[in-house]
C-alpha cells in the first residue's frame, strides 16, 4: 500500500532546485510520485514499502538541501 510523506525542505531556490531534487528522488525505488512546490519549499513523495522515509531523507540532503524536522 502506498502511503505520501510530505518534507519542508530548506535551500531550494529555484526550478533547477526543484527539478534536481524532483528527478532525483524520483529514480529511487518504490517511489511512486514526487511533487515539489518551490514557493513553499515542500517536496510530496508517494512512495511504496520499497522506499523509506530515510532514503528519501537522505537523496535529499545528498543532494545539498535540508531537510526541516
Amino acid at each position: 500500500m502506498a502511503s505520501t510523506v510530505t518534507y519542508q525542505v530548506a535551500g531550494m531556490s529555484c526550478g533547477g532546485c526543484a527539478n534536481k531534487v524532483k528527478n532525483n528522488v524520483s529514480s529511487l525505488n518504490g517511489v511512486e510520485n514526487v511533487n515539489v512546490d518551490l514557493s513553499s519549499g515542500t517536496v510530496e513523495v508517494t512512495f511504496g514499502t520499497e522506499a523509506s522515509n530515510n532514503l528519501v531523507t537522505s537523496k535529499i540532503e545528498e543532494l545539498g538541501y535540508s531537510v526541516v524536522k
